[in-house]
């Protein structure tokens, strides 16, 4: 693993992540955030707009983006959101695992995977990171050629962490004194 490459979890800048919760419900159990449908506010401010699956080819449809000029197959995220303020769509695909199987190539997928969303998201301008969320399974030494290769493509990991920061999201505040910067434009 590339040393201090992306990986752990800080949970000054970002929160624990289960691979078991949806996004969406996780961001509405934090403090100051709500989602409603596929917008994610913060002190009620719109800060995202979150997508599973097909609801991002809605999304894409309701911008006039026609997928099939990009791709020649679906891609369908486990979560995608779009984060307003720096104009970015992160892919986040969390992969969870108990035993040795598929998942492991998988993995060395997310090059061309970055490329394809990439295309999808280039009539919107918007910029694309591609993440892998992990479960402490990862960890093992076995992968580190393969975690060392999504660092060398330009992908990231995390292990069971949303960096909410580095995605230029508002970190809840632990003191109720202090309030998140933020910044959001209605889309």
């Amino acid at each position: 693993m590339i040393k201090g490459g992306t990986g752990g979890s800080n949970t000054i800048t970002g929160l624990r992540y289960e691979a078991n919760v949806d996004l969406a419900v996780f961001l509405n159990q934090q403090s100051g955030y709500s989602v409603n449908k596929t917008k994610v506010y913060y002190n009620k401010k719109l800060v995202a707009r979150l997508f599973k699956k097909h609801e991002l080819y809605v999304f894409l449809a309701d911008n006039h983006v026609d997928w099939t000029k990009h791709l020649s197959k679906k891609l369908l995220p486990d979560n995608c959101i779009y984060v307003i303020v720096n104009n970015t769509a992160f892919i986040l695909e969390v992969k969870h695992q108990e035993i040795a199987g598929s998942v492991d190539e998988k993995l060395q997928t997310c090059d061309f995977k970055k490329k394809q969303y990439t295309k999808l998201f280039s009539e919107l301008n918007y910029k694309v990171e591609y993440c892998y969320i992990l479960d402490d399974w990862f960890k093992n030494e076995k992968y580190k050629d393969v975690l060392d290769y999504i660092i060398s493509v330009g992908c990231k990991y995390y292990f069971g962490y949303i960096p909410l920061e580095e995605f230029g999201l508002p970190v809840p505040s632990t003191n109720n004194n202090d309030k998140a910067i933020i910044h959001s434009y209605e889309i």
